[in-house]
């Protein structure tokens, strides 16, 4: 299967009906990813069509579970799950963040290549950060454990806003060990076409 088809058929899997043009440039991003990869070592996936259900979709698949509003992407990394978000839902402003200055170069140049008028990229470290205004929603993959992300993160979220964390298999002992002044108790099964793992996105207001 091509890395075509197989968005292709994630796509029609997820249900998701996505802007003109938004195909293209997942996968334009796709091969971007593979490219700088070479380099700078921003993701253990080095096949394609891997990067397809384990990047893509995998972002992808959170698009219909988070609110309206302004995201950040904390610890985005390569991008994820910020830049597939920000090609699915140009209409939301979405801002990519990294301390890692390698990574944060891979960032913008992608943000440039995609033509992303919707992204932008802060290089830096969240807990020094004061972003004015606040979002709306702020997001994680694998940044770190639920606590940690709440503690580090709660302060880029405005009033009444989410932090969303995204998992693998539920996390219960990470659930059990959060502080009693954030509510979290909203998680919710995740389906990731052409992966075979559990997938969980945690939903906290804190």
């Amino acid at each position: 299967m091509t890395p075509a088809a197989a968005l292709s058929r994630g796509l029609d899997e997820l249900a998701l009906e996505l802007p003109v043009g938004a195909t293209q440039r997942l996968l334009a991003y796709v091969t971007l990813l593979e490219k700088w990869n070479r380099t700078y070592n921003l993701t253990a996936i080095r096949n394609p069509l891997a990067m397809v259900s384990h990047h893509l979709l995998d972002s992808l698949a959170v698009c219909g579970e988070l609110p309206a509003g302004a995201l950040v992407d904390v610890g985005a990394g390569a991008g994820l799950p910020g830049i597939p978000i920000a090609i699915a839902q140009p209409h939301r402003k979405v801002t990519l963040n990294d301390a890692n200055d390698k990574k944060g170069a891979f960032l913008r140049q992608a943000v440039m290549e995609l033509g992303l008028t919707n992204a932008s990229v802060y290089i830096g470290r969240v807990e020094r950060w004061r972003p004015q205004p606040r979002f709306e929603i702020a997001i994680c993959r694998g940044f770190a454990s639920l606590a940690e992300f709440i503690a580090a993160c709660r302060h880029l979220v405005a009033p009444g806003g989410t932090l969303a964390a995204m998992k693998g298999i539920y996390p219960a002992e990470e659930l059990a060990r959060l502080p009693q002044d954030c509510a979290c108790r909203d998680v919710r099964k995740l389906h990731v076409p052409l992966l075979d793992a559990e997938r969980h996105l945690v939903l906290c207001r804190a």
